[in-house]
């Protein structure tokens, strides 16, 4: 592992820790060289089907990018990071399960969908607006409506 303030290979490992899943090791790291103390993140390589975008075209699957679009329906929301790691893991899982080489960004949109809405009412109508490109206020009635009905209001 390279350190990343000066490029050296020369690190070692000072600490290690599991998450409580098991999923994940974080390893604390020192360069030899320059002393800097920094973190690594260590988690099993998943092979995820490519996604294939509304105009056709394929890209890999991006966790990071998965996880920026749950944070920002969430900014200023009362959801823990934990929650976010959860569901981000969850929709993971989903990705594996459903086996093929391929799927659809469609799908994946509507497992952050059915996450956020789990998550937090607020986040799931912002994110909502933006991936079903709301045009009007009555698209935002509509989504309030079928909260309420699921709630049994």
């Amino acid at each position: 592992m390279k350190c990343p303030r000066c490029l050296s290979s020369r690190t070692k490992v000072v600490d290690s820790r599991e998450n409580e899943e098991g999923e994940v090791v974080k390893r604390r790291r020192i360069c030899e060289t320059c002393d800097w103390r920094f973190s690594t993140l260590e988690r099993v390589e998943e092979n995820f089907p490519l996604l294939v975008k509304k105009d056709g075209s394929r890209q890999e699957f991006d966790r990071h990018k998965l996880k920026s679009g749950i944070m920002r329906a969430c900014e200023k929301r009362p959801v823990s990071a934990e929650a976010i790691d959860a569901s981000v893991a969850k929709i993971e899982a989903s990705l594996i399960e459903e086996g093929g080489k391929e799927v659809s960004s469609r799908f994946v949109g509507e497992l952050v969908m059915d996450a956020l809405r789990r998550l937090d009412q607020v986040a799931y109508v912002r994110f909502a607006s933006v991936y079903r490109e709301f045009s009007d206020v009555d698209e935002f009635r509509s989504i309030l409506r079928s909260l309420k009905s699921r709630r049994g209001e």
